[in-house]
């Protein structure tokens, strides 16, 4: 089902989201695959090990179209006047390889938000905030206890397309640790289960 965002500011785009599912498959597809897209990795570095190096463009999208088949949640995309032009991966916890993040008791449920990509016109402009409420949002829905994600800090070398510090700790998230030396590790309650 698709979302609308209302925007908050006069710089912030009207935005409606959808999930990544085999009916929006072709969104994905072009999202990534569309100038400046992130077709390189196809989302895959954090769910198959060496997938987005071994695997040439056609078989990158063909690894995440099985995954979508099967029905398993990869992520949202938002949309601007109709057209594709965001993306954040929020999707369970083990459907990725280890991230470094915490060990929780038998019972919590816990979705991982990993990555976001923006076209660059749209950057600036409120549009990471937004997928990033739409992605908890989701998660919660989908019967997450917790949203744990991997930001950077603003000046960080790299990992930056996990979003920055900043932005979770405005949305409620609290720091857990870290995951190597750039990666923090943080955490949103999204239901009242005790973590322990």
């Amino acid at each position: 089902m698709a979302r609308t965002s209302t925007p908050t500011g006069t710089e912030t785009p009207a935005l409606t989201f959808k999930p990544v599912t085999k009916s929006t498959f072709e969104d994905f597809v072009a999202l990534f695959e569309g100038r400046g897209g992130p077709k390189h990795c196809y989302c895959l570095v954090w769910r198959e090990r060496g997938a987005a190096s071994k695997l040439d463009l056609a078989g990158r999208r063909t690894a995440m179209a099985e995954r979508v088949e099967q029905g398993e949640p990869i992520s949202i995309l938002a949309y601007h006047d109709g057209e594709p032009v965001a993306w954040c991966s929020i999707a369970p916890r083990e459907t990725y390889f280890p991230l470094g993040g915490e060990e929780y008791a038998d019972g919590i449920t816990v979705w991982s938000l990993v990555c976001f990509y923006l076209r660059s016109r749209l950057r600036g402009q409120g549009v990471g905030r937004a997928l990033l409420d739409e992605a908890i949002r989701v998660a919660g829905k989908r019967g997450a206890d917790v949203v744990e994600a991997y930001p950077v800090d603003p000046d960080s070398p790299s990992y930056r397309f996990g979003g920055f510090t900043s932005m979770f700790r405005a949305a409620g998230f609290e720091e857990r640790g870290r995951a190597g030396t750039r990666r923090h590790v943080m955490r949103l309650r999204v239901s009242s289960r005790t973590l322990s």
